[in-house]
């Protein structure tokens, strides 16, 4: 546990070989914390993985706390972790929202960055964000009406500002109606929906948590607004860097990686057939371990993913 100042305290991880290849794992979310599943594409013999819960995440305290929570703050916070384990560059893996942080910290700090491998890539833009909220409905229209009934009739077309007041709010039972109508509406969209148990007691606490960080994040943009994460690509070293995107992703629509993969022009783009957003999926999951494995394979100052598809 790391105190990081304005009341946090992180929930700091290492898995695998103390002198093997650093690897920072950043989560998705914002909110939802590390798990074991994202982690399992390493080869621990050959990989120091470091992971850690984001502020407000997982086993960080305060879990859901919204004060100095930021993308700045989570930045400055990656800062301090690597000097506190006392490395000089690591390979930044991240999915998702992780994806996100990714790039926001290559750009902050390159000197640090030996290589960016990203799943899934989420680019922040409020067009992103609507998408998600409003614009998928057509693609699962029965499913957004019953994610969208849990709001009152005149708050529907704007769910992410109902939901982040109904998630900060004092009333237990509206957050949680209101979580597990986002949970649904997540797992419709991800192509994983009765795959999974509905989330009660411990569980369902842990999500309202989660979503309540969630929205705090997507209702400012991420703080990634001015200037926009493609902008502040600019910046980045120029390190091997693949980007691994499901050609079926419905969270973080495929548009996206295609605009990142033209904004770094040194970066390689490899469609996942047949998968989703779900990490899990066997060729998303096959996909990592490739892509790890062949880094593991290259030698010190000359590592990189792979021949290029």
């Amino acid at each position: 546990m790391l105190p990081v100042g304005d009341g946090h305290t992180l929930a700091l991880s290492e898995y695998g070989n103390a002198g093997g290849i650093p690897a920072l794992l950043l989560h998705g979310g914002p909110g939802s914390g590390s798990t074991p599943l994202l982690r399992r594409f390493f080869d621990p013999a050959c990989y120091r993985i470091v992971c850690l819960d984001q502020r407000g995440a997982g086993a960080s305290r305060p879990r859901g706390g919204l004060v100095a929570n930021t993308t700045a703050h989570l930045i400055e916070d990656l800062r301090r972790i690597r000097a506190e384990l006392g490395i000089e560059r690591w390979l930044v893996v991240g999915g998702s929202w992780g994806a996100t942080l990714a790039l926001a910290y290559a750009a902050a700090e390159p000197g640090a960055v030996d290589g960016l491998l990203l799943r899934a890539s989420f680019l922040a833009r409020r067009a992103d964000i609507d998408g998600f909220f409003q614009g998928a409905q057509a693609l699962e229209p029965d499913a957004w009406k019953r994610f969208a009934a849990v709001a009152p009739e005149q708050r529907r077309g704007a769910l992410l500002d109902w939901l982040a007041e109904t998630l900060t709010g004092a009333d237990t039972d509206a957050r949680e109606r209101a979580a597990l109508a986002w949970w649904h509406w997540e797992q419709a969209l991800a192509g994983t929906a009765g795959s999974g148990v509905e989330p009660d007691g411990a569980a369902l606490a842990a999500l309202v948590d989660r979503y309540r960080v969630q929205s705090h994040y997507l209702r400012h943009d991420c703080w990634l607004a001015a200037p926009t994460l493609l902008e502040r690509c600019e910046a980045l070293p120029r390190v091997p860097t693949l980007l691994l995107h499901g050609r079926a992703d419905r969270i973080c629509p495929p548009a996206g990686a295609l605009a990142l993969q033209q904004r770094i022009a040194h970066a390689e783009l490899r469609w996942v057939d047949g998968a989703g957003h779900d990490p899990a999926h066997p060729a998303m999951a096959g996909a990592m371990r490739v892509a790890l494995d062949a880094w593991t394979a290259g030698r010190a100052g000359a590592r990189d993913f792979g021949p290029r598809a």
